[in-house]
């Protein structure tokens, strides 16, 4: 299993962004998880193959979690972006249901910067 996240960038609070992953694979579950400098990662937001999802409760009504089955792509958009969503934000699977929404999928992506600055 492949992840490539893209869509990071620098943003002013209460902006959006909406970042995207590309999936190669399998997987049972996804998920967006971050980690703020000198933080430990959290999870955002996961899916799984029933279509339960799941958001952090800092992130409810802000964002959304959602994937093109198409096109094999996850995605995160975000809107009204608060200083504290700042943080690396990667994309992860699971090869079984409720791994990402445990916290402890099985593959990871790179990941990719959000930066939320006046």
């Amino acid at each position: 299993v492949q992840l490539v996240e893209s869509g990071g960038g620098l943003v002013s609070p209460g902006g959006s962004l909406k970042l995207s992953c590309t999936i190669t694979g399998y997987t049972a579950c996804l998920g967006w998880f971050r980690q703020a400098p000198g933080k430990e990662r959290e999870k955002v937001a996961t899916i799984d193959f029933g279509g339960s999802i799941m958001y952090r409760d800092s992130v409810k009504g802000r964002f959304t979690i959602s994937k093109d089955n198409t096109r094999n792509v996850l995605y995160l958009e975000m809107n009204n972006l608060k200083v504290e969503d700042t943080g690396m934000y990667t994309c992860a699977a699971g090869r079984i249901s409720g791994r990402c929404s445990s916290g402890d999928p099985d593959y990871w992506g790179q990941g990719t910067q959000v930066t939320v600055s006046s």
